[in-house]
């Protein structure tokens, strides 16, 4: 029997653990599974971790540098850098210094949670160098291929894929159960204090003009907690200050998102990856127009898909229905027919368009995979007796202001090898001594938390700034 693969997934937040391990599951189907969070300000909570629902076989808290130590110590077949792109770079060339020349080393895969709207060439170049960059989609894959050979770099590393928690079941109507409305909200979009309790108020009054209708006010975080982007102005909050209180029908709730949806009627969010987890699934999905289509909402990247749609036409009843060709460039449609759909604008495009909606469900795209590629290429990889050594874009001669700096963040010197006292000897140290360290982590953590929610909106305010 063919020994199991050992996977490491290191990842800095709720949201990307989830990515990293289902990726490690979708490309490495019998793995041994090690975990990994990275520590910082977006660490997640035991709590965060159970809502996530995904479990490794160990789970631990590192620096970058003592990752690089474990990963040199430790063989690993395939290592998922569910990371923001500095971390990744400073992962990268850290292995680059562990291993200089061709050896025997883990595969090194990365990509991106969810909707990649913003600092899209200053994220894929942080990401280069990795054996495997996942895109979500084609339309993922062909930008990111476009920014590595507009910088003349390898995107031979750039696989399409999907995102790994797209499933549950087809959408089914309410029926006789009471029609669910759900709005997705994020912790920084949009990110003033104004903006946020206009949603959170519109909601609380569509499910006033329909009381026979629940609505789910879906959170990312309890205050305290912090995901991948920081909640200055956490909902919670601003519920407690809405006249009244929120109506009967109206109620904030936490959870696991796919469990979510399983009862939803209609997905509300300004630009959450929950949308495209919804459209999978066929539920009607009304991504947010009334504080306007910008880039720094994210609304943008749903241009074309037939979800835009304010909160005054949600009132009205409108149910959008995604665009099946906007969806099939998205990599949200079921396998069999996005294989086979036309391009936008192509002869017939409208006839495989109309059958998409029919067959949307997850059960439709059986037959496709959308990880065979990127299984096969890693498979292949991990075959090689000897990998070459890691290549990123960005060295000492490409960006010899810009990489120092970001190495330096993680305890790297500038040549990727870890600095001095980087690693803290375990050695010989009390139990005591351990949890008194992690406490002291703990308490710092809840003081910047706190600083955040709270301090800095004062200070902002009082200073008008």
């Amino acid at each position: 029997m063919p020994e199991r693969k050992r996977v490491a997934v290191l990842a800095d937040s709720d949201t990307r653990w989830k990515w990293g391990a289902l990726t490690a599951r979708r490309l490495v189907p019998d793995h041994q599974l090690t975990g990994y969070l990275l520590r910082g300000r977006a660490t997640p909570t035991a709590r965060q971790l159970g809502e996530v629902g995904v479990r490794a076989d160990r789970l631990s808290e590192v620096t970058c540098a003592e990752f690089l130590a474990e990963i040199e110590r430790e063989h690993y077949d395939v290592v998922v850098l569910a990371l923001v792109g500095g971390a990744v770079q400073a992962v990268l060339h850290g292995a680059r210094a562990l291993w200089p020349k061709p050896a025997k080393r883990p595969v090194f895969v990365t990509g991106y949670v969810g909707v990649v709207y913003e600092k899209l060439a200053d994220g894929l170049l942080l990401r280069h160098g990795a054996d495997l960059v996942l895109a979500n989609s084609r339309h993922d894959a062909d930008r990111f291929r476009a920014v590595y050979e507009g910088v003349g770099a390898d995107a031979g590393a750039v696989t399409e894929t999907a995102l790994p928690f797209l499933g549950g079941a087809p959408y089914e109507p309410a029926g006789s159960r009471a029609h669910t409305v759900v709005f997705a909200v994020q912790p920084s979009v949009p990110d003033s204090r104004a903006d946020r309790a206009y949603l959170l108020e519109r909601a609380a009054a569509h499910a006033r003009l329909h009381p026979d209708r629940e609505v789910l006010i879906k959170l990312r975080s309890k205050p305290g907690e912090h995901t991948t982007h920081l909640e200055e102005q956490p909902y919670q909050r601003l519920a407690e200050k809405i006249p009244g209180g929120l109506p009967a029908n109206c109620r904030l709730v936490y959870g696991n998102m796919g469990e979510v949806l399983d009862g939803t009627d209609l997905l509300v969010t300004v630009s959450s990856t929950a949308a495209l987890e919804s459209l999978h699934r066929s539920i009607p999905t009304a991504i947010l127009t009334d504080l306007g289509i910008r880039e720094a909402l994210g609304n943008h990247h749903f241009l074309g898909s037939g979800c835009l749609a304010s909160w005054d036409q949600l009132d009205s009843g409108l149910l959008p229905e995604g665009d099946p060709v906007w969806l099939a460039a998205q990599g949200v449609l079921p396998g069999g027919a996005r294989a086979h759909a036309p391009a936008a604008g192509a002869p017939g495009a409208a006839e495989p368009a109309r059958a998409a909606r029919t067959s949307a469900g997850p059960a439709a795209g059986a037959a496709h995979d959308a990880y065979a590629l990127a299984r096969a290429k890693a498979a292949g990889l991990v075959a090689a007796t000897r990998l070459p050594a890691l290549a990123p874009y960005y060295t000492l001669t490409t960006a010899p202001r810009y990489l120092p700096g970001i190495l330096a963040r993680h305890h790297l010197a500038p040549d990727g090898t870890r600095l001095p006292g980087a690693v803290r000897p375990t050695a010989g140290e009390s139990r005591l001594r351990r949890r008194l360290r992690a406490h002291l982590r703990e308490a710092a953590r809840g003081a910047y938390r706190h600083g955040v929610q709270r301090v800095a909106p004062v200070i902002r305010r009082l200073g008008e700034l």
